[in-house]
């Protein structure tokens, strides 16, 4: 605690855990094995000119993390200004760059560009610099996309299913009685839980 605590003075930082008038039971962040000692070993720091963008932090024990350690949560207020082209960022067209490896793919590309670009030479110097700016973006999108191909991104197949979600519970259930009872019973129950459930997720991923 003294090594975090020179840290954080000496980054001009402040440690936003101990800041907050908590029980007990939301300020430990570790059970030892044992179940019977408590500590806290996570923190949150932040910049102090920033410290008060910071409105509460906690731990929450009856998180199922499949860990002894517990989720610790910070709630921050921030205003952040979003540019006018953010929203369009998403929507713009992908190429398969991977495509560029391949020197056949790549020798194309360079003569899409340059017939194309033939056509730019005769534009006259009285033109619309913005104007000529958008005749040399779409030449370019225009033969990276007949050259390349677009981009396909890729679908997550869903494996998490009601099945899981029965196990996931089960795991949790396990859990909260080792919090509220952590005798050797209750924790021998949650570890063979645990790989129990660990087991039958990774034969779920594995087969999707």
């Amino acid at each position: 605690m003294v090594r975090l605590v020179n840290f954080a003075t000496s980054k001009n930082l402040s440690v936003k855990i101990t800041m907050f008038p908590h029980r007990n039971i939301h300020k430990q962040t570790w059970t030892y094995p044992g179940g019977k000692t408590h500590n806290q070993i996570h923190h949150i720091l932040i910049d102090r000119r920033w410290q008060s963008s910071v409105l509460d932090v906690r731990c929450f024990g009856g998180a199922d993390c499949d860990t002894d350690h517990y989720l610790v949560i910070a709630k921050a207020r921030e205003r952040l200004a979003v540019a006018k082209q953010a929203s369009q960022r998403f929507d713009r067209q992908r190429f398969n760059l991977r495509k560029l490896n391949e020197p056949e793919v790549r020798e194309q590309y360079h003569i899409e560009i340059i017939n194309r670009s033939a056509a730019l030479e005769n534009l006259s110097d009285d033109e619309d610099l913005d104007r000529t700016w958008e005749n040399i973006k779409e030449t370019i999108e225009t033969s990276a996309k007949e050259s390349l191909g677009l981009h396909e991104l890729k679908q997550n197949k869903p494996w998490f299913d009601e099945e899981c979600l029965g196990f996931f519970n089960q795991r949790k259930w396990a859990k909260m009685q080792w919090i509220q009872d952590p005798s050797q019973i209750n924790v021998d129950n949650l570890n063979n839980v645990r790989r129990e459930v660990s087991r039958h997720f990774r034969n779920k991923k594995r087969h999707i």
